[in-house]
């Protein structure tokens, strides 16, 4: 019997990046949502508000600081820098499992897992952002430049987010070991970002570590969230931090790219 007849009339079936990637990045945001890693996405802010405002808000009142407004921008970072692991430890379970193997078995678009974790990783990166702002409103944060700089503040937050999530993937990719990952990330964060302008003002630091302090990329990017919470960024201070972004991106895409779509 001739079963071509009985297939005839069916639509052909047309392949769709972006509904592969919809449901890719649906898939990831419901198990976030069902295992938690969403309120844990909101609790990490509060912990480092506390943990950041709290034990030098009296010191820095002493040196004439408003430390809500001058600690902000490292919680949003630290905040950001945090949320990046998720991203870091998901590829590398999804490399580990060989779900990326089988997906490349797949007639899926060949860019569709990649941009799906790092949509789902900005969804993460929203949650956050939000919660952060709404514990530093409680500490005694305001936009007090307006509507537009706190627009900006928003944006570039997730901007550094969304390139930081890109290298991480592209280390998660690559290592197929979440647990040694995750700790080999956190090390270097934690670095940066008390060896930077965002939790104490350059003076209180070594004379002789001044400049990496100063010039780092996380004091950078504290300098711009900083400016565009208070009184507004200028241009003069703005194009280190979009340099140091920038170089990040160019570094870290063509990379995430590679590790995504290479054959084991």
């Amino acid at each position: 019997m001739d079963t071509s007849a009985l297939f005839a009339e069916l639509p052909t079936a047309r392949l769709s990046s972006f509904a592969q990637w919809r449901a890719l990045t649906g898939r990831i945001v419901r198990t976030m949502a069902t295992k938690g890693e969403l309120i844990v996405a909101i609790i990490t802010p509060l912990v480092f508000t506390i943990g950041f405002y709290l034990p030098l808000r009296y010191v820095m009142k002493f040196q004439g600081i408003d430390y809500a407004q001058f600690v902000m921008p490292i919680i949003v970072l630290q905040t950001m820098a945090f949320t990046m692991m998720s991203n870091a430890q998901l590829s590398a379970f999804e490399s580990l499992t060989g779900f990326t193997t089988r997906l490349q078995t797949m007639p899926i678009g060949t860019l569709v897992p990649l941009t799906a974790r790092i949509s789902a990783g900005m969804v993460r990166s929203v949650t956050s952002l939000t919660a952060a702002l709404l514990f530093g409103h409680l500490i005694g944060f305001r936009f007090v430049a307006g509507l537009g700089q706190a627009v900006l503040f928003c944006g570039f937050s997730l901007a550094i987010g969304t390139v930081l999530a890109i290298g991480a993937d592209t280390l998660g990719s690559l290592s197929k070991n979440p647990e040694s990952l995750s700790q080999a990330l956190t090390l270097p964060t934690l670095i940066f970002g008390m060896l930077s302008c965002g939790f104490v003002p350059e003076r209180n630091f070594p004379e002789w570590i001044q400049p990496f302090v100063r010039n780092q990329p996380i004091s950078q990017f504290s300098f711009a969230l900083a400016d565009m919470a208070h009184g507004g960024v200028t241009w003069q201070v703005l194009w280190v931090p979009l340099v140091w972004l920038g170089g990040l991106a160019i570094a870290f895409i063509p990379l995430a790219v590679w590790a995504s779509v290479r054959r084991a």
